[in-house]
């Protein structure tokens, strides 16, 4: 098969898709991955065939602008709940209108959109996989009949979000197709469909089929046809190599510390949470050896480091966390699943989108610690890294979530039911 790959210029995003990527070369099919200009490195540096597509979406500049904004209206808000009262219409209305403006509208240009169009009329994949929000990648599927599928890198809360929104549309009697201004998703994605001739079906923004590479005990919205996928790290084309202080095992217990790869280039609470002065008061004296991994930014902000901590710049997540007996981190999805794949308890400070939802799923799991940045103090985070290192239920907890995860068809398992997915589609158009 030919498959084209469509991802935006993000490399946590990006990321998700390269062990699958990798399954279906060594597979013997033609992979190709089509994205903004500014992710051609990324892509070439982790062995794949790059498509430059569309400008330079400049995310980092609009979600600077764009996330305080965002930020301060999700506040409060339980985002996995259904049943939350706080969830009425206007909010989950206001919400797709702020994302599809600042983010889904930017990585999708215009441009972007029928340059994925061209590559798919030229090139001709026998399927198109696109990273979750990169809808250009199922607008250029649908104009070129080529059967398509969505790659999740973490818990489907858009769709969690979007089936709340349909579903709150339909108590209420408002057809979006009738509201302009109801569904702003729907509305953006039928104007750029009718520029190529087509009407919306919810597919362009949900995929044909999904692909999920979260455990079942983390997993949301499990109503679409799912294909299931174990996590395999990739951590970046960073350079992914073992220091002489890894080669060994530690002398004390060793807690990892680290932002992610999202916070080194976008400003979130969660990631300042991570960097405050509270971590480093929580952990002078501990004996414990602690990895802090943290940017040139973030170690601009430290103004004392205790002997027992280890600053460095990068180093693979997929190297260190097989040594540590905890992490702390932000609840990203990469530095998540990394952890969890490893049996590393978890301390996660986190406030936002669905870091909040890995938080409290690990805690209710028994895996880890959820730790609210507003509500977090330096004693609470030393009670809380006391408990996971010495409270035996923790790892016994991380453990069961890595035997539940690796128990998941692999990224190579996976390539027959793309293969079959893909024919019967094909053979329904």
């Amino acid at each position: 098969m030919r498959v084209l790959i469509a991802a935006p210029a993000l490399d946590a995003h990006f990321n998700g898709c390269v062990p699958l990527a990798w399954a279906l070369r060594t597979a013997g099919h033609e992979v190709r991955v089509a994205s903004q200009p500014p992710l051609t490195e990324s892509i070439t540096t982790a062995g794949l065939t790059a498509v430059p597509v569309g400008h330079d979406p400049e995310i980092v500049r609009v979600m600077a602008d764009a996330g305080p904004r965002i930020y301060a209206h999700h506040e409060g808000h339980d985002l996995m709940n259904h049943q939350d009262p706080s969830q009425e219409r206007e909010f989950l209305r206001a919400s797709s209108e702020m994302l599809t403006e600042a983010f889904y509208s930017r990585i999708n240009s215009e441009q972007t959109v029928d340059d994925l169009v061209a590559v798919c009329r030229d090139w001709q994949p026998d399927l198109v996989l696109w990273e979750t929000f990169t809808f250009g990648g199922a607008i250029a599927a649908r104009v070129a009949g080529i059967p398509h599928a969505r790659v999740l890198w973490g818990p489907d809360l858009f769709l969690h979000m979007r089936t709340s929104l349909l579903g709150r549309l339909a108590q209420d009697g408002v057809d979006p197709a009738r509201t302009p201004g109801a569904d702003p998703l729907r509305d953006w994605a039928t104007g750029q469909l009718a520029r190529h001739g087509l009407d919306f079906t919810e597919e362009t923004v949900t995929g044909q089929w999904r692909i999920d590479q979260m455990p079942a005990s983390m997993r949301l919205a499990p109503g679409q046809s799912t294909l299931t996928m174990r996590y395999v790290p990739y951590n970046g084309p960073g350079p992914a190599t073992v220091p002489s202080w890894l080669r060994g095992a530690p002398e004390r217990p060793r807690i990892c510390l680290t932002t992610g790869l999202s916070v080194r280039t976008i400003d979130s609470p969660d990631g300042r949470a991570v960097t405050t002065g509270d971590f480093f008061e929580a952990v002078a004296g501990l004996d414990a050896e602690v990895v802090a991994i943290l940017g040139e930014a973030e170690r601009a902000r430290l103004t004392s480091v205790p002997d027992n901590i280890r600053v460095v710049d990068f180093t693979s997540l997929h190297v260190l966390l097989p040594t540590c007996s905890a992490i702390v981190h932000h609840g990203g999805a990469g530095t998540w699943g990394t952890a969890a794949i490893h049996g590393v308890p978890q301390i996660v400070l986190a406030s936002m989108w669905d870091n909040v939802h890995r938080a409290r799923r690990t805690q209710e799991l028994g895996a880890g610690i959820f730790l609210p940045p507003a509500e977090l103090t330096p004693a609470l985070l030393r009670t809380s890294l006391d408990r996971v290192l010495y409270e035996p239920s923790f790892a016994k907890a991380a453990q069961e979530l890595r035997t539940e995860i690796v128990a998941e068809p692999s990224p190579n398992d996976l390539v027959a039911a793309l293969e079959r997915m893909t024919a019967e589609h094909t053979a329904q158009r």
